[in-house]
């Protein structure tokens, strides 16, 4: 069994619980997150995925339990946390230019906005560049495709420079060429900026070549009260693994081992038959918290 950190991390969740009237989402969920990580978070339908993503959002508060981003609790939702949602929220009367530009000079005052335009303008066409869609500036969302909107949304949230870039489901619209081609693309940006992300998805072959580590959260587990039935517990993280990042390579996807934790995941947090108890959790990851 892990025991508890008290160390203080860059995202720290603590004891956190979240209900909705009679229906109990998430039950005593702790996590330990490091500046720098790529940690994705899978787990099955409702299992409260997003629901955690949205309380370290800020989006949501949780019932029982703390939220902290770089050593402040979480209270509403702030630029210092960026977000991509899976369907992307695009202004169609603004270029792509515009769109990245638009959450810049929404946070200035009007007159301020028209001083610094050509800056934020400068800023907002290096942002395009990372998402490698410079050439496509002048052009309005409806006539780019789902993957190149999806980058405008992506150079959106980076333009205000989060401290933890949290993705809901963000490529879960694409095909899967398009898909493979926006986790290249994530993994490069980590790369390049020392971003810390939170990933959320439900595809697990996406999950484990993006991360650095994969949470696996699921409600199918034996919890402490016996007499309590099985299908009351609101999911905790039941598995914990780190996973190491050397290539971008896709090829890694073929691996036998690759395989072999897909496997491992769907056992541990998918089959509504294998349940452990919480002490047996398999909370690989030093970071882990029980």
């Amino acid at each position: 069994m892990m025991e508890t950190v008290l160390m203080e991390k860059f995202v720290q969740v603590d004891g956190v619980s979240k209900a909705y009237g009679d229906n109990i989402v998430l039950e005593g969920v702790n996590l330990r997150m490091t500046q720098g990580e790529l940690c994705t978070v899978v787990g099955p339908s409702g299992c409260g995925k997003s629901t955690l993503l949205r309380l370290i959002l800020g989006q949501e508060q949780p019932t029982a339990g703390t939220v902290k981003v770089h050593g402040k609790e979480v209270g509403e939702p702030s630029p210092e946390r960026g977000i991509v949602f899976q369907r992307y929220s695009l202004f169609p009367h603004l270029t792509v230019l515009g769109n990245i530009m638009a959450g810049s000079r929404l946070s200035l005052g009007l007159i301020e906005s028209r001083r610094c335009k050509k800056t934020i303008e400068q800023e907002a066409l290096q942002y395009l560049d990372y998402v490698n869609l410079s050439e496509h500036a002048r052009k309005y969302p409806h006539e780019l495709s789902g993957g190149m909107q999806q980058r405008v949304a992506i150079a959106q949230a980076l333009i205000k420079k989060p401290k933890i870039l949290l993705m809901d489901e963000p490529f879960g619209a694409l095909d899967p060429g398009t898909r493979e081609a926006m986790q290249v693309l994530i993994l490069d940006l980590w790369k390049r900026h020392g971003m810390t992300i939170f990933f959320v998805t439900h595809d697990l072959e996406e999950a484990v070549y993006l991360g650095t580590r994969i949470l696996v959260l699921s409600q199918y587990y034996q919890g402490a009260d016996l007499d309590r039935p099985l299908n009351s517990w609101g999911a905790r993280i039941v598995a914990d693994y780190p996973l190491r990042r050397v290539a971008a390579s896709t090829r890694v996807k073929e691996t036998a081992s690759f395989g072999h934790l897909i496997g491992e995941i769907r056992r541990e947090g998918f089959d509504p038959e294998y349940l452990q108890a919480i002490e047996d959790f398999n909370l690989q990851h030093p970071d882990s918290v029980l």
